[in-house]
Order: structure tokens, then C-alpha cells, then sequence
């Protein structure tokens, strides 16, 4: 039997308009999809498109039009008490008290979900974020960095099974945000099912499994993260020359072709009608020598614009 989904989404659709009328604004327009269990899954989207709204709508902040939605087999409207207790939010904005120490900000939030003392986890949580020696600080002397990870093991007080990312690296240095990519690995590894948002298309393509793509409120791709950048059919070939180029080379099968310095040429080609070697060879043919290759392979990048540029 297949495994059960972690997050099942189905024909959501959520308008926000004035009371007792049907038009107004639609944020979400049908969205379905499935988050399989154990997988890092990406949601990405440009501004507005609908994502926040969506992990709102998982969260129980904000309530839905129509449709349904289950987390961990629970439907949020039904068994809303055991679907909120399968999943942790961390929110892009850093939200705590910070006259609290970060022992403390755990522990109030392990009351809130009431769960007993004798079964709180905080300084095994805090050791996971790697701010044992933390406990007893004010959360208000914490760098930045330490502040996004304890609001990731505020987020795991009651255990989840799922957990939620809402833009966790966002104007953060590269370190910091490498230091999250681990910490979220290791949280995976560990047998969490990690839902992460991010406008960083190389933290999507390195870190998830699965990648779901909104744009104004629909669902326009939800594959395999390999597949999703295998849809870019251009690719690029870098060649150094014997000589100047005076005239650049041509072809159908080129997309472009562009003179990048005096022995250097980039030609782009679509992968569907031709490849790399037929690109030298028609190089060779009109008389060039070359005397160097490299390629730029597509990337989620290029598949992001082509998606939603419409």
C-alpha cells in the first residue's frame, strides 16, 4: 500500500471579499496537491501568488473557502486539534519574547500545547539548534542566526511530524543560511517531513526532493525536483576559438548565438532539436577550430521564469 500523504490538499480555494458577497480577491483558485511523507518538499511562487495564504490556511490562521485539507490524515476543519498537533510553523518574522532565556521560550510554548512537563524536550531541542549554551541567555542577545533556529525548535515543542519553513533563509548571509540548509537535513534525516518556502531557487534545487510551483493562486507544476529542471530546454555551450571572430556562426537549431570576447562564443540551443555534439560539429563545418568547450547546464532558475513568466 502506498504511504499516506503528510499533506493532502484538495481544490482549495480561498477569496477574500466583503460579507455576503462573492466577489473580491482570489488567493487560491482550486489548489490540489499531495506532500508525501519523509520528503523535503518545496512550495515556491513569486510575491502574491498564494503560498502564505495556503500555509495560513495549514496553520488554522486563516480560514478557507472551499475545499479540503488533511495533515498527517487529520482534516484541519474536523479534527482540527490533532491536524495543528501534526505540524510546526516557522514563520519568516522572528516572533518571541525576548526578555525570555530560549529554555523558557520553549517551555511556554510546550504549555501552550500542553504538553507535560515530564515530556518537554527543551534542552534536547536546544541542543539540536545547536544553542545548549544559550538555555539561560536573554533570546534578545542572540544573533540573528540563533534566533531563526530557535524559532525552528520552538516550532518542534509538540513533536510534529511535519514541519513548515516559511522564507527561513531570507536576508540572511550565505554562512547562516548554509548553517540552516544542514539543520533542516538533519531534521529530515530524523524522519520529519519538511515543507520549506524560499525565493532562493538554489536552496530549493539542493535541498528538496519534490517541488510545488504556485502563480496567481494556482498550481502550475508539482514534480520531482530532477524532472522540474529537466523541463529547461535550452542549454548553453561555452567555446574558445583559434582566432578572432569576425563573423559569428549560424544555424536553425541555434537559439542564439552570442560573441562574449574575442575568441569566445556562447550558443544557446534548444535540447529537444539538437545536442552539444551536433553544435560542434556545425562549428567544425563552418570553419572553425575550437579549441576549448564548456556547457552551462539548465537549472531550476530558468524553469522558475519560464513558469511564471505567463
Amino acid at each position: 500500500m502506498d504511504t499516506p500523504a503528510a499533506i493532502r490538499i484538495r481544490d482549495v480555494v480561498k477569496r477574500y471579499a466583503p460579507a455576503g458577497t462573492g466577489e473580491g480577491k482570489l488567493a487560491l483558485r482550486g489548489v490540489s496537491f499531495d506532500v508525501p511523507q519523509g520528503q523535503i518538499f518545496g512550495l515556491l511562487g513569486p510575491n502574491g501568488a498564494g503560498k502564505s495564504t495556503l500555509i495560513n490556511i495549514l496553520a488554522g490562521l486563516v480560514m478557507k473557502t472551499s475545499g479540503s485539507a488533511e495533515i498527517w490524515g487529520f482534516d484541519i476543519d474536523a479534527d482540527s486539534r490533532n491536524a495543528k498537533r501534526s505540524i510546526g510553523i516557522v514563520p519568516q518574522e522572528i516572533v518571541f519574547d525576548p526578555f525570555f532565556t530560549p529554555f523558557e521560550v520553549l517551555e511556554n510554548q510546550a504549555g501552550l500545547y500542553g504538553v507535560p512537563k515530564a515530556a518537554r524536550r527543551s534542552l534536547e531541542l536546544l541542543a539540536e539548534v545547536h544553542l545548549s549554551d544559550k538555555a539561560n541567555a536573554y533570546a534578545r542577545t542572540l544573533s540573528g542566526g540563533m534566533k531563526r533556529r530557535l524559532l525552528i525548535a520552538k516550532a518542534m515543542v509538540h513533536s510534529p511530524p511535519v514541519l513548515v519553513l516559511d522564507e527561513p533563509t531570507a536576508g540572511v548571509d550565505v554562512e547562516l543560511r548554509r548553517q540552516l540548509w544542514e539543520l533542516v537535513s538533519e531534521l529530515n534525516a530524523a524522519g520529519v517531513t519538511v515543507v520549506l518556502t524560499t525565493h532562493y531557487l538554489e536552496e530549493a534545487e539542493q535541498l528538496c526532493d519534490r517541488i510545488a510551483i504556485i502563480n496567481h493562486g494556482q498550481l502550475i507544476a508539482n514534480k520531482p525536483t530532477r524532472d522540474l529542471v529537466e523541463m529547461a530546454r535550452e542549454k548553453i555551450v561555452v567555446l574558445t576559438l583559434d582566432r578572432d571572430v569576425d563573423t559569428l556562426p549560424g544555424h536553425p537549431a541555434f537559439v542564439k548565438c552570442e560573441k562574449t570576447g574575442d575568441r569566445t562564443i556562447e550558443v544557446t540551443y534548444d535540447k529537444d532539436r539538437t545536442n552539444a555534439g551536433e553544435v560542434l560539429a556545425q562549428i567544425q563545418a563552418q570553419g572553425l577550430t575550437i579549441v576549448d568547450v564548456t556547457t552551462r547546464e539548465a537549472d531550476l532558475e530558468d524553469v522558475f521564469v519560464s513558469l511564471t513568466s505567463a
